[in-house]
């Protein structure tokens, strides 16, 4: 039984929210300059938070076990 979040995990899944905010903050401030972009930028977006909730759950499975 772990006693706690894993801190190699907690640094990656860091970095990951980072980087998934900066592409976010990008686009909010119309930062895109065509579509393509916009889509390219929308794609990071979603890879990272996908790749943020697998570290979460891993975490999570670490710490209960």
């Amino acid at each position: 039984m772990s006693s706690g979040p894993d801190p190699y995990l907690e640094l990656i899944r860091v970095k990951v929210r980072e980087h998934m905010n900066e592409c976010a903050d990008h686009l909010a401030g119309g930062g895109a300059k065509d579509f393509e972009e916009y889509k390219f930028i929308c794609g990071k977006v979603e890879a990272l938070a996908l790749v943020e909730r697998e570290i979460l759950d891993l975490t999570q499975k670490l710490v209960d076990d």
